[in-house]
């Protein structure tokens, strides 16, 4: 569940991409990091004056940023100043960035610095995003501008981001088109779309939707979009989870965090990772049981953090699209392959906390989706799937009959319930290792409880532990 801060821009529309609020929305475009809200920074580079509705600054200037490319698309070898985005050398060198990436609209000759316009919309220890418009010529899209922060690697990997934004946009239209990247950044398409809310995503309908678009994700050929199975071969090829990669991967620096001088004793003996290691691998085991005694959840490539601030909705729809259509998924830096039953269920706990209210960091398990609601999801989710929910059964289109229908959904509700633990887990080594500069005593005022969101999340960890049956540790 990365937080993310969505702003409400005028006249931009915010992407859902930036969580607005009342904390650090974990996940989110601006990744590893926490996003900072804006209300709208404008900079008009040229005869019109630059306002700035916030005081806010870009909180980085640039550091050692790794140079990130990707097969297939265009790079420039220039680089931007975040903090320099008011500035006319600032807008000399995206223009110089957009005509060596030939980006559609952007090649035009009465398109001139002078006429660009910068919007910042979000900023953070990792991201600083902006819109770029040319007003005077209507025909230049507005596109998102994405200048890397200082990288935070022990989270996420930016060329396996960017190779799955290439893909899936590529091949099979799904998120944002990537026209090309430069030095310490990329450029984006821009939908115009507003993110969803904590309600939203609640409504019937437009929980239909996601379940819905999220069996269009799940349909995508997994050897082509992951990054990590591109030219393995032999005993390195085969699909990988996700999660299992990333509780093993992150646990070491979640462990570091709190050896840290600053981690109290309270902090640490609850969340116990030495325990939550032993638990983990025994429910591990437990699953591989399960999956063998009841059929194992199909393995998709997973988003792995619907939460309501990734998905947009566009405010038109073309002629003949199906209403689902509106709905665009954004925010793939923590996609990798996984069991389906994960994401729907890492969605379903993205029902119960609001990013945006008084307690972001905090889950409430009475919001999590009644079996209605789920059903609800299921049934749109399966009617758009290729195949059925068992890796066993044919990939082919075919229509349920009622029966057939049910029972799958009754199928998956029971994996959904299975897999549920899992997305606890993980987002309780990812919450702790995005609490180090607080522990470290750098960020005394953060926007976001990270600590406190992990230990909510390990206390649901282990309560769902129990009630799956799943066999305990003795009691020290």
């Amino acid at each position: 569940m990365s937080p993310t801060l969505g702003p409400e821009l005028a006249p931009a529309p915010a992407l859902g991409t930036y969580r607005a609020g009342a904390g650090p929305i974990r996940r989110s475009s601006t990744s590893s990091s926490r996003t900072i809200p804006d209300n709208g920074s404008l900079a008009s580079v040229g005869t019109s004056p630059a306002y700035s509705s916030s005081s806010l600054s870009i909180p980085f200037e640039n550091g050692d940023v790794d140079v990130v490319r990707v097969e297939g698309l265009r790079h420039a070898g220039l680089r931007l100043e975040a903090r320099r985005y008011k500035t006319a050398a600032f807008a000399e060198q995206l223009f110089e960035i957009l005509r060596i990436l030939r980006v559609p609209s952007w090649t035009a000759s009465e398109i001139t610095t002078e006429h660009i316009q910068i919007q910042k919309v979000s900023g953070s220890m990792t991201n600083a995003v902006f819109f770029v418009s040319c007003p005077s010529v209507p025909k230049a899209r507005t596109l998102l501008l994405r200048i890397y922060g200082p990288s935070s690697g022990s989270l996420i990997s930016r060329p396996r981001e960017l190779h799955t934004l290439h893909v899936l946009s590529s091949k099979y239209h799904i998120g944002p088109r990537v026209y090309g990247t430069f030095e310490n950044g990329r450029v984006e398409e821009y939908f115009d779309s507003s993110a969803l809310t904590a309600a939203d995503i609640r409504d019937p309908e437009i929980s239909s939707w996601i379940g819905a678009r999220m069996a269009e994700l799940h349909g995508v050929d997994i050897d082509a979009v992951d990054y990590d199975a591109q030219g393995a071969d032999g005993p390195e090829r085969g699909v990988q989870l996700g999660v299992k990669k990333n509780v093993k991967s992150w646990l070491p620096a979640a462990r570091e965090v709190l050896a840290l001088p600053g981690a109290s004793a309270e902090v640490r003996d609850r969340l116990d990772l030495d325990r939550f290691e032993l638990e983990w691998q025994r429910y591990m085991q437990w699953m591989n049981q399960k999956e063998k005694t009841d059929g194992a959840s199909r393995r998709v490539f997973s988003h792995n953090d619907t939460q309501y601030g990734n998905l947009l909705r566009m405010r038109t729809l073309k002629e003949g699209q199906s209403a689902h259509r509106q709905i665009i998924v954004v925010d793939f830096e923590y996609a990798s392959p996984n069991p389906a039953a994960f994401d729907i269920a890492n969605h379903f706990h993205e029902w119960t906390v609001n990013y945006h209210g008084s307690t972001p960091c905090i889950l409430n398990p009475d919001l999590y989706p009644t079996l209605g609601e789920r059903r609800n999801f299921y049934r749109a989710y399966l009617t758009h799937t290729e195949c059925h929910i068992d890796d066993t059964e044919p990939e082919v289109s075919q229509e349920l009959s009622d029966g057939a229908l049910e029972a799958s959904m009754e199928k998956l509700d029971n994996q959904v319930r299975a897999w549920s633990p899992a997305s606890h887990a993980m987002w309780v080594i990812w919450g702790v290792v995005q609490a180090r500069e607080f522990v470290e005593g750098k960020d005394t005022e953060p926007e976001f409880d990270y600590l406190t969101y992990a230990m909510c999340r390990m206390d649901l960890f282990r309560r769902e532990l129990h009630a799956l049956g799943v066999p305990e540790l003795p009691v020290p």
